[in-house]
């Protein structure tokens, strides 16, 4: 079979209207987001008026990253050192890894074979811990039943976070990820919806954690130059008993993700066309599941991940070898060491070991692949018949 020679990790150029707001900064020298003149108004703070609007949030906050953003935003929700906080198991290193930055511990949640939170675990682990915190991560783009794990937060008068570094633009019930919460957290990575290289944006409707959100990326007393923050009387007390833990967002990334927001609507509905053709291209291949989707859940396919139940791990090995020999870049979350940026709970031992057998029985055998606005139709159509082709030969052969 002829190899497929597209980049997995080619994301598209930055468009020219971004490019010039760009060197606008650059000319300007001012790329400290503080650093304004009389009459200007940051291009930090624009995009922090954008979002908020595009995000139907009252509040947002420009900062470094998406883990960033998730670690104030437990801060500003009162997080106390050593505190338990639960998240989902099927996450990437930055989720954990936030929770600790913030002073907590994780402790981790089943989920199902559709990629998402098991509601019945996530009930016993907030009766067994008693902990006050979820972070829920919307991993690899697949959102839960949003009203179910708000009901189950809401039961143990919980505070629910939203990790949406996946899920920018998706949608359940016609109601925008990110909502549901106290906050929600954005990425602004290369191989998010918006690229800046790195970013974060954190939203809410709450004003004294945002409040408290903006003096902890390190506003000094400059909170009023923000696009999106609380009446200056709710920072009173808030600016004199909250650390400055220096994590902004400059203008220069903030330029060029204005016009790139801009834009969103449109590339979503391109990622979802590259969705449903690989989908749709797996979705007759016997032995390959592919995690149910259900009607209210609005998703944004900017990547796509498949199952492959029962395989044994050298199978699984062979399998991501031979795509790869066919230039099918596939990552398997049931690998023993991480991989580059694809890891699970066993590789974080900075957090106690536990208990996960449902969730590991879906890693073993999950497969997760990038879908770049860089690939055509056609590229798409070639990948799917690439990974039938592989399956047959590895996976069918071992069974035969």
């Amino acid at each position: 079979m002829k190899p497929f020679r597209g980049s997995f990790t080619q994301q598209e150029p930055i468009a020219e209207d971004a490019i010039e707001a760009a060197v606008e900064v650059l000319r300007s020298g001012r790329l400290h987001r503080y650093n304004s003149v009389a009459g200007e108004t940051p291009a930090a703070a624009v995009l922090e008026a954008a979002f908020a609007a595009y995000q139907g949030a009252r509040y947002c906050l420009a900062c470094a990253s998406g883990g960033y953003a998730m670690a104030i935003a437990l801060r500003a929700a009162g997080l106390r050192p050593g505190e338990t906080v639960l998240t989902n198991a099927f996450t990437l290193a930055p989720v954990p890894g936030a929770i600790a930055a913030a002073g907590g511990t994780p402790a981790l949640v089943e989920i199902t074979p559709d990629l998402v939170v098991d509601l019945d675990d996530l009930a016993h682990r907030f009766e067994a811990t008693g902990s006050r915190f979820f972070l829920l991560s919307s991993m690899r783009g697949h959102l839960a039943d949003m009203d179910a794990v708000a009901a189950v937060v809401a039961r143990f008068g919980a505070v629910m976070i939203e990790d949406c570094a996946h899920t920018m633009g998706a949608t359940w019930q016609g109601r925008k990820s990110g909502s549901f919460g106290l906050a929600g957290c954005f990425s602004t990575q290369t191989y998010k919806h918006l690229n800046a290289g790195e970013g974060g944006l954190l939203t809410s409707d709450d004003p004294e954690f945002m409040a408290r959100a903006i003096i902890l990326s390190g506003s000094y007393m400059l909170y009023g130059r923000h696009g999106a923050a609380p009446e200056p009387s709710v920072f009173e007390t808030i600016r004199l008993e909250t650390p400055n833990m220096s994590g902004r967002m400059d203008n220069l990334r903030a330029a060029i993700l204005v016009p790139q927001l801009q834009r969103l609507s449109e590339n979503i509905e391109r990622w979802n066309e590259r969705y449903r053709i690989v989908a749709s291209g797996l979705a007759g291949c016997e032995g390959i599941v592919l995690p149910k989707r259900r009607d209210e859940e609005g998703f944004v396919g900017s990547s796509i991940q498949f199952l492959i139940p029962n395989v044994a791990p050298e199978a699984a090995r062979a399998f991501v070898a031979a795509a790869g020999d066919l230039g099918v870049d596939l990552k398997w979350f049931g690998a023993d060491e991480p991989v580059a940026f694809t890891s699970n709970h066993t590789s974080w031992r900075y957090m106690p070991a536990q208990s996960l057998p449902r969730t590991d029985a879906v890693l073993s055998g999950l497969f997760d692949m990038r879908l770049p606005l860089t690939f055509s139709a056609a590229d798409c159509a070639e990948i799917a018949a690439i990974i039938r082709h592989c399956h047959a030969a590895v996976i069918g052969g071992r069974r035969r």
